[in-house]
């Protein structure tokens, strides 16, 4: 696995880099060795925060937590991928080939497959607006994000609200 590492107001010692790099070789069992992955490692005020995230066949892993310990913020971050793994082992099989023998004992980790189910569909007419348009819409209609067409290119956009109160844009790579 191929580890990228970003550092925002954390020193990052080899000492560290040599602990996320152990932890991270757990995975290696799930993916393949072209599989990337970046780790943002933030220091915060009241702790520390790390950022995993793991690119694999065009399927993307994330997981992030804060601590006061970034060993122990790690650990969690990496409970929540495998969890991730484990509670969609079917579908990734069938997506991007994790073979059930990339489990030790997949009797551990038999969790039963949730059911995706759509409990609401919703039609709407999607109208050319800026995306300070789409925010403003957004927020009339208390959602935490909105499609439109973005009147200055074209395309199909996402705005959606963080958890900082501020506002993001998903623009399509074409």
């Amino acid at each position: 696995m191929k580890i990228r590492f970003v550092a925002r107001k954390f020193t990052l010692t080899d000492d560290v880099k040599e602990r996320v790099q152990k932890k991270l070789q757990k995975l290696d069992k799930f993916f393949s060795s072209d599989t990337e992955a970046a780790v943002a490692l933030y220091g915060e005020k009241i702790g520390e925060r790390i950022e995993v995230t793991i690119y694999h066949g065009g399927t993307i892993f994330r997981a992030e937590e804060s601590d006061k310990d970034i060993a122990c913020a790690l650990d969690k971050a990496l409970d929540v991928i495998e969890r991730q793994i484990r509670k969609n082992r079917t579908r990734l099989e069938k997506k991007i080939h994790i073979t059930k023998d990339s489990f030790a004992d997949p009797a551990a980790f038999e969790e039963p497959e949730e059911e995706i189910k759509i409990s609401k569909t919703k039609r709407f007419e999607i109208r050319p607006m800026t995306v300070e348009e789409a925010i403003m819409q957004m927020n009339l209609l208390s959602h935490s994000f909105y499609l439109f067409r973005n009147s200055e290119t074209g395309e199909l956009n996402v705005v959606y609200k963080r958890r900082e109160n501020d506002y993001g844009l998903i623009e399509p790579i074409v």
